[in-house]
C-alpha cells in the first residue's frame, strides 16, 4: 500500500525538551559470585556524560530543523529513517472531501461519526453473531470508527478491510497499542500444548523504555508501533501514556508510565510522539490531564487528584503539553475528578468543559482529536445515565465517545441534545469536521483497504523484535545484590527451584525464563504460584527451598492493586522474607510492578525486568548469568529506600557474553 502506511502526519513539528539524568546507590557484597567476581560498579550522583560528538546532516536528509544525528551507532553510521517528506496539500485541495462529506450528512449521520465502539479481532465468519453485530451498527448507525481488541494480524487485517468496505465513509480505526502493536495483536496461545503462535511485536513496558533513558529507543518504539499498526489498517494507536506515575500505590498506571520524573516523561514521551507520527499513525496521548496520582482504578470508581492548578502544571500536565506542543494529533481524557479545576468537585475530567475545552483548546491551542476514555467504565457509567454521559462528554469538548455501553443511546442521547438547544450543531459539526479531516489526511478516502500480503513483510519483523529485545536488554535494573548473589555461577550440577507467581490466565508468565534457566541448570524444579494457592503449598515450598542451591522467584505482578486484588498475598511475602531470614540463596526477579520490595525488604537479589513480555523474560535470564550486563536507572521511586536514578551496574562476565550498545542518540532521527 503506498501512502499512509509511511507518511508522515502534517501537524507534527520539532520538539525540545530538557534532560535529566539522575543517580543511584551503593553495591553490596557477599556469596555466590563466579569466580573471579568482579565488584559491581554503582552508579553515583555526578555530572551527566558529554554528549555525543554530533555532525550536521546530509542535505537530503529526511530530518526536521533542529534534529541532530550521532556519528556513530554499532559501529556504523546512523542514517535518517526512510521517512518521505511531509506532502503539502494545494490550497484548493485542502479538506475539499471533508467540506464535501459534511455537507450532505444528516444530523444522525454527523453524530454517528462520533460513536467508536469495541470490537474483537477474533475471526468473525461472515453471518455470525459477532461480525453480524458490527455490520449493524456500521450499516445503520454509520458509526465513524471503531476500537480493535485482541487478535492475530491477519485477521484482523481481514476483518478491518470487510468493515471498510462495508461503510460508506472510511472507519477510522483505533486500539490500545501501549507496547506496541503486540499489546493486542501478540497472536494467540494453542492449548494444550501451550504453544504461542507469534504475532506483532511486543516491547516491554514504558517504563522499561524509561529505565534506560534512551530518546531514541522512545523514538523508535513510537514508529516501529506506527508501521506495524498501520499495517493491519489501525490508524490511531492509544499510546503513548503520558501519566507521570508520582504515587507509587497507583492500581491503574504504574508500569505503563515511562516514570516519575515530569521532564522525562515529557522528553521520552515526546520522541515516542514523532516517531509514532513520522511513520503515518496518530499518536495519542493519555490519559488527560493526568491519572498518575490515584489510588483508585477509574474502572471500577472515580478517582480524585486533589492538587492545585500550580501542582498541576509542574507535574500532571507537563508532558501532556510538551507532547501537544510537539504536533500530538490525539489525547484522550481520563476518568478522574480534579476539583482543582473542574467545575464540580466530583465531576470526571472527561465531562468536564475547562479541562477539555478551556484548558486543552482555549488555553493550549489544542487542534487534534479528543477522544474520551472508554465510556462504559464505571466512573462515568455508574454517575449518569447513557444518554447524559454522552451529551456532558459532547458539551465538555470531546469529538469521539469511546466504547460508548450502548452506541444507540449515545446517538439518541447527543441527538436529542441538538434538537432540543441543549448542543448547538455548529459543535457538532466542529467535532466531525475534524475526524474527517484527520481521514482525509490519512488518505482515506483514496485508499481504506491494506494488502493483506504485505502483513508478513511488516509486523513482527526481526528489525522491529531486535528493538524490543534491545529495550528489554537496556532496562534491566538491578536495586539489591546481597552477598554479591549476581551474577549467578551457573553450576550444571546446582538444585535450583524456580517460583513463579502469575495471574491463572498468564500461561506465558515464566515460560521464556525458565526455559532459560533450564539451558544452564538441567535439574531446574519449577513451580507455580497464583493467589489461589494455598499457605501450606507455601510451608512445603519453604522445606525444599532449604534443601536447595539456589531459589529463584519470579513476579508478573503489574499493579499494586487490580479488580479487588492486592499485588501479591501475604504468604509469599512472607516466604521471600523467611528466605532472607534463613540465609538460603535467593534472587526475586519483578516482571511488573517494581514497588514489591517493599513487601520483602531484605531479599538478597532484587532486579527490576519492568514486564513480562518474552523479550525481558529471556534478557533477565541472561543478566542472571552475566551473559549481558545489568545497566538501568529506575525512573521511579522505589520506597522506602530508593530514589530515581537507583541501580546497581553489572558487566557481562561469561564467554558468551553479548549486548547491544548503548545508543544516547536523539529522537526524531
Amino acid at each position: 500500500m503506498n501512502g499512509p502506511l509511511q507518511r508522515p502526519l502534517h501537524f507534527l513539528v520539532p520538539a525540545v525538551a530538557a534532560v535529566l539524568l539522575l543517580a543511584g546507590c551503593s553495591p553490596h557484597r557477599g556469596e555466590l559470585p563466579p569466580e573471579p567476581a568482579p565488584a559491581p560498579e554503582p552508579i553515583v550522583p555526578g555530572p551527566p556524560p558529554a554528549p555525543d560528538t554530533l555532525v550536521e546532516p546530509p542535505a537530503d536528509a529526511a530530518v526536521l530543523p533542529g534534529d541532530r544525528i550521532p556519528v556513530e551507532w554499532r559501529g556504523q553510521a546512523l542514517q535518517p529513517s526512510p521517512v518521505e517528506a511531509p506532502g503539502a496539500w494545494d490550497d484548493a485541495e485542502r479538506g475539499a472531501w471533508t467540506e464535501a462529506m459534511l455537507a450532505e450528512m444528516t444530523l444522525r449521520q454527523k453524530v454517528g461519526q462520533m460513536i467508536m465502539p469495541w470490537v474483537l479481532g477474533d475471526f468473525a465468519p461472515e453471518g455470525s453473531a459477532n461480525f453480524e453485530r458490527v455490520a449493524r451498527m456500521i450499516e445503520e448507525q454509520e458509526i465513524g470508527g471503531m476500537i480493535v481488541s485482541v487478535g492475530t494480524p491477519l485477521d484482523v487485517a481481514a476483518k478491518l478491510n470487510v468493515y471498510q468496505q462495508r461503510s460508506r465513509i472510511p472507519l477510522l480505526v483505533a486500539a490500545d497499542l501501549e507496547t506496541g502493536a503486540g499489546f493486542r495483536l501478540r497472536g494467540a496461545t494453542h492449548l494444550p500444548g501451550v504453544h504461542d503462535l507469534g504475532g506483532a511485536t511486543n516491547f516491554p513496558s514504558l517504563m522499561a523504555v524509561g529505565a534506560t533513558d534512551d530518546r531514541f529507543l522512545a523514538y523508535e518504539m513510537g514508529r516501529i508501533t506506527a508501521l506495524e499498526a498501520r499495517a493491519v489498517g489501525i490508524h490511531v494507536p492509544f499510546a503513548p501514556v503520558l501519566d507521570v506515575n508520582s504515587n507509587p500505590d497507583n492500581p491503574i498506571i504504574n508500569t505503563r508510565s515511562f516514570g516519575e520524573n515530569p521532564l522525562r516523561v515529557a522528553d521520552l514521551g515526546t520522541c515516542f510522539v514523532r516517531g509514532m507520527q513520522e511513520h503515518g499513525a496518530v499518536a495519542t496521548g493519555k490519559h488527560f490531564p493526568g491519572h498518575g496520582d490515584t489510588e483508585t482504578d477509574s474502572h471500577l470508581a472515580l478517582p480524585v487528584i486533589r492538587a492545585d492548578r500550580e501542582r498541576l502544571d509542574r507535574l500532571e500536565l507537563s508532558p501532556f503539553r510538551a507532547a501537544v506542543e510537539a504536533g500530538m494529533g490525539a489525547i484522550m481524557t481520563a476518568h478522574i475528578a480534579l476539583p482543582g479545576i473542574t467545575e464540580e468537585s466530583r465531576l470526571p475530567a472527561t465531562l468536564s468543559r475547562n479541562v477539555l475545552t478551556g484548558l486543552l483548546r482555549e488555553e493550549w491551542g489544542f487542534e487534534g482529536i479528543v477522544f474520551t476514555d472508554a465510556m462504559d467504565m464505571n466512573a462515568i457509567d455508574q454517575l449518569y445515565s447513557r444518554e447524559e454521559a454522552a451529551v456532558r462528554a459532547v458539551l465538555a469538548g470531546a469529538d469521539v465517545l469511546l466504547m460508548p455501553p450502548s452506541p444507540e443511546a449515545a446517538i439518541r442521547g447527543v441527538m436529542d441534545a441538538v434538537l432540543s438547544g441543549r448542543i448547538p450543531e455548529e459543535r457538532i459539526d466542529a467535532s466531525v469536521r475534524r475526524l474527517l479531516l484527520l481521514k482525509e489526511q490519512l488518505e482515506l478516502h483514496r485508499e481504506r483497504t491494506v494488502d493483506l500480503e504485505a502483513v508478513h513483510r511488516t509486523v513482527g519483523i526481526p528489525a522491529h523484535t531486535d528493538r524490543a529485545r534491545e529495550v528489554a536488554e537496556r532496562s534491566l535494573t538491578l536495586l539489591r545484590n546481597e552477598r554479591g548473589i549476581l551474577p549467578l555461577r551457573g553450576t550444571r550440577t546446582a538444585n535450583v527451584l524456580s517460583l513463579t507467581y502469575r495471574r491463572q490466565n498468564d500461561l506465558m508468565g515464566g515460560r521464556a525464563f525458565d526455559a532459560r534457566l533450564r539451558q544452564t541448570y538441567p535439574r531446574l524444579a519449577t513451580r507455580t504460584l497464583t493467589r489461589d494457592t494455598p499457605a501450606s503449598e507455601y510451608a512445603s515450598l519453604l522445606r525444599q527451598a532449604r534443601s536447595t542451591d539456589l531459589v529463584v522467584i519470579s513476579l508478573h505482578v503489574t499493579a499494586v492493586a487490580y479488580a479487588g486484588s492486592v499485588a501479591i498475598p501475604s504468604e509469599l511475602s512472607s516466604f521471600v522474607q523467611e528466605l532472607a531470614a534463613a540465609r538460603i540463596p535467593h534472587v526475586v526477579v519483578s516482571f511488573g510492578n517494581p514497588y514489591l520490595l517493599r513487601e520483602f525488604p531484605d531479599a538478597q537479589g532484587y532486579l527490576l525486568a519492568w514486564s513480562g513480555s518474552q523479550e525481558s523474560q529471556r534478557a533477565a535470564a541472561r543478566s542472571l548469568f552475566g551473559e549481558i550486563p545489568i545497566r538501568g536507572r529506575t525512573p521511579t521511586r522505589i520506597p522506602p529506600n530508593f530514589e530515581i536514578g537507583a541501580g546497581l551496574r553489572i558487566e557481562a562476565t561469561t564467554a558468551r557474553a553479548g549486548s547491544t550498545p548503548e545508543t544516547g542518540g536523539d529522537c526524531g532521527l
